[in-house]
């Protein structure tokens, strides 16, 4: 994928290609044809669980966005996530659900969301999400970022806040971190900055090292609290 990423796949399209997800058919259908109805989108599928996101991916053609929720049978949203980022990591994950809790949020952008909303956003926050998803951007609405920067803030009470990011990182570590911090899977991380997966990699086990950062969901952290993401 060039530079644009999935948005420049939008432009070639004309219209945003965007698969909706969520168990409750009292749900899916309505947010299905409310975002049917807005212009430059198409739902090119409605998924009742995990499984089924991996298939309409598949079979739908190009897909530019999940809008996913987390709690589905079979296959919960966070697992269809961290699939389709392994699979098809040109396809932006925007979570919409109930939960806000902290587990909920770190393990979804852990897994490779793009942006996280709760089910309180309005239908033009969720449209804004969709396209700053496709765009390559990453959207949290308030109450998440909130949550975040408690975690961040309450995470190891006993023992002091995580403190600055050490010195020697180099530049490009840094870069690699504020990517993880957007929630970018590996792949998508190589392809913003134009290396091989295998030297993210690098960057990540040489960062992970250098400021004692122990996975996926203690990098978010650490990336906020540092402000890159």
């Amino acid at each position: 994928m060039n530079q644009a990423g999935a948005g420049e796949q939008a432009v070639r399209d004309g219209r945003l290609r965007v698969v909706v997800a969520d168990d409750q058919a009292a749900v899916r259908e309505p947010l299905a044809a409310v975002l049917g109805l807005t212009d430059g989108i198409e739902v090119v599928a409605a998924a009742a669980d995990g499984t089924e996101v991996l298939a309409a991916v598949a079979d739908a053609g190009p897909v530019d966005v999940v809008l996913m929720d987390l709690r589905m049978p079979v296959m919960d949203g966070t697992e269809a996530t961290r699939r389709l980022s392994e699979e098809h990591p040109e396809v932006a994950v925007v979570v919409l659900t109930t939960f806000a809790d902290d587990e909920s949020i770190l393990a979804a952008l852990s897994a490779g969301a793009r942006g996280y909303l709760t089910k309180n956003a309005g239908r033009q926050d969720i449209v804004r999400a969709v396209r700053a998803a496709a765009a390559g951007q990453s959207v949290l609405d308030r109450e998440v970022q909130d949550r975040l920067l408690a975690t961040v803030r309450t995470v190891r009470p006993a023992a002091p806040g995580p403190g600055p990011l050490p010195a020697d990182l180099t530049p490009r570590e840094r870069e690699v971190l504020t990517l993880i911090g957007q929630g970018l899977p590996n792949r998508a991380i190589a392809e913003k900055l134009f290396i091989s997966e295998a030297t993210v990699k690098t960057h990540i086990n040489n960062l992970f090292a250098k400021a004692d950062i122990r996975d996926r969901a203690d990098a978010v952290r650490r990336a906020i609290a540092a402000g890159l993401a």
